[in-house]
């Protein structure tokens, strides 16, 4: 938990003793009188003086608080139930009930909160009740939006869509699936809106619309301690502070769980604990791209969860180096760490990632904006979500070449036209003028693939650039990668979870399972006689044309909060021996080019 909310919690927890307990300890009467003590100055009976009725101002402001946060805890919590309740139904089921809970949302959001609460009070008369009732009501439609937009990025999850697939019933979907995923902005919104709460009760009260004398609140101790500025200007300063002060503690507990609740913290540490080179790289020198020992770490209140662990490679100049494994094996980290592109809350940890000898671990941001592009370049999975859907084709690749080149608009309109041919799009100019949409999924991956290449990278990541293709264009984005590379001896690491794309166009291939390497080597060697159960286990899960049918692994990977202590496979190795259990297994070479962590490979 950081500071800022461990300081707020504190904060609002005495706050609330001192208010509820305080005027137990005090045993004074808030509303009880004394005339021949009237402005009274502080003294060891009256710690903060008395008021121009002769009230005890500490005992008064305590009550003030009170009555103050327990009508914007009531008022909140009533909001938040039905603004929640709404919000669930309206994004869970859409039609009718959103149209009807967003424009009625829509239409008291057209007036000014403090307006209606007047116009309220104002008619049904001034009291506790109607205060709570006419805040909970003007808060309703900001909790129905909260919790909508919430429902609808979680509603078509794959997680919902599995609920629902097993017949579970929808009130126990809505409440117990998808509002424990969005707690974390209900809750801030809920401290908001007590704070907004506590200030629209002051200034009711203060008009005498709200809290009636001579019960003690904020409002009403502001309005008389107004009344009687001249004499006792400091009556004023008590009800001002406390509401300042509740103000900011609830500020800053909204800022804390805003942080707590987001899984990406607000800074992203770039620093490296432990760099270092090993001897390995002089043996490398003439790579494209070196990756020594490289550790990559998630934030963690406790301790860095490891996501990628001491992972070495190289890629040479015209190689393409294939990088496969199950989901949550760390590929993609893998690859985002060498664009430096790690999201916010992963950061590496150690190693080295040098880009023909020059390192760019460590680099600031707009050092590696410098090299994006002119020496690395990276394509993803989805073309679709990685393309402006606003803006023209030729538009987007003008963009990615005069990042790096300045460039007159003839120029660029003749390099687009050309980057579009060599990618092998028909009638390229017209293709230009074009939005997004208008093109294919596998026309928008090419066009992706020419962005990429736009100025000449010397090494391209693909990360799983075939995975939205169906197999024909799977296989004419395959030919143009390779025909890329043999064209101007372009380094490639592409990343992959099916084998028949490794097959088909990696040089190399390196097998990655709970952020580490278990075995690298020639695609043919590994593929025809595996040195590791792990890849074993992959080549026979995968469908063959002939053959027998594809077996699954049990189990899954293991996430990086509950990495086993030895062995990363042996918990689905079905090999594995009590060493494997206790210790890790070090990468070994076994062969040239060949290496594995595993201490049973002489056995396979």
């Amino acid at each position: 938990m950081k500071p800022g909310l461990v300081f707020s919690i504190v904060a609002l927890t005495l706050l609330v003793a001192a208010a509820f307990c305080g005027p137990l300890l005090l045993r004074a009467d808030p509303i009880a009188m004394d005339f021949t003590g009237r402005f009274g100055p502080m003294s060891a009976s009256h710690w903060l003086g008395q008021d121009d009725f002769g009230r005890d101002v500490l005992v008064r402001l305590l009550h003030g608080v009170r009555v103050s946060l327990t009508i914007a805890v009531i008022a909140t919590l009533i909001a938040a139930a039905i603004g929640t309740v709404l919000g669930l139904l309206a994004g869970y089921y859409k039609g009718i009930a959103a149209v009807l809970a967003l424009r009625g949302s829509d239409v008291m959001l057209c007036f000014p909160p403090l307006l209606v609460a007047l116009l309220v009070v104002t008619i049904a008369g001034p009291g506790l009740t109607t205060l709570i009732g006419v805040l909970s009501v003007v808060f309703v439609p900001t909790f129905v939006r909260v919790v909508y937009s919430g429902v609808l990025g979680i509603r078509e999850q794959e997680f919902v869509e599995a609920m629902r697939a097993l017949g579970v019933r929808s009130s126990f979907i809505m409440f117990r699936t998808i509002l424990p995923n969005i707690i974390g902005p209900l809750l801030v919104q809920c401290s908001i809106a007590m704070a907004t709460a506590v200030l629209m009760e002051s200034g009711l009260s203060f008009l005498g619309l709200g809290v009636p004398p001579p019960e003690s609140s904020l409002g009403l101790m502001v309005a008389s301690a107004r009344m009687s500025m001249y004499q006792a200007p400091h009556l004023l300063i008590w009800p001002a502070a406390a509401l300042t002060f509740i103000v900011l503690v609830m500020n800053a507990l909204c800022d804390g769980l805003r942080d707590h609740f987001d899984p990406k913290p607000r800074l992203r540490a770039r620093a490296i604990i432990e760099p270092r080179l090993s001897h390995a790289a002089d043996a490398n020198r003439d790579a494209c791209l070196l990756v020594n020992d490289l550790s990559v770490t998630i934030t963690n209140d406790k301790a860095p969860l490891y996501a990628v662990r001491n992972v070495s490679l190289s890629i040479c100049s015209g190689e393409i180096v294939a990088l496969v494994g199950e989901s949550g094996s760390g590929k993609s980290l893998l690859s985002l760490s060498v664009m430096g592109l790690l999201p916010e809350g992963v950061a590496a940890r150690s190693g080295s990632i040098q880009i023909e000898r020059e390192e760019i671990l460590g680099l600031s941001e707009g050092e590696l904006l410098k090299r994006r592009g002119r020496k690395l370049a990276m394509i993803f999975q989805d073309p679709s979500s990685s393309l402006n859907p606003v803006k023209k084709i030729g538009f987007q690749l003008a963009e990615a070449l005069q990042a790096h080149a300045k460039m007159t608009r003839k120029q660029v309109s003749h390099a687009v036209v050309d980057l579009l041919s060599s990618v092998g799009i028909a009638d390229p100019a017209r293709r230009a003028r074009v939005y997004p949409h208008e093109m294919s999924g596998g026309m928008k991956q090419r066009v992706m693939i020419a962005m990429a290449l736009a100025n000449q990278p010397k090494l391209l990541i693909a990360d799983e650039p075939t995975t939205a293709l169906d197999v024909t264009i799977q296989a004419q984005v395959l030919d143009l990668i390779r025909k890329r590379r043999d064209e101007g001896d372009l380094a490639i690491l592409f990343v992959t979870h099916s084998l028949g794309v490794v097959r088909e166009i990696a040089d190399r291939v390196m097998v990655m399972y709970a952020g580490e390497i278990l075995e690298e080597g020639p695609v043919g060697d590994v593929f025809h006689k595996p040195k590791h159960p792990y890849t074993m286990a992959l080549l026979k899960s995968y469908p063959k044309e002939f053959g027998p049918a594809p077996v699954g692994i049990p189990g899954s990977v293991p996430p990086p909060h509950h990495l086993p202590p030895g062995c990363s496979f042996a918990p689905r190795c079905p090999l594995c021996l009590p060493d494997c259990e206790r210790q890790r297994p070090s990468l070994v070479s076994i062969e040239v080019d060949r290496k594995t962590r595993c201490i049973r490979w002489e056995e396979l």
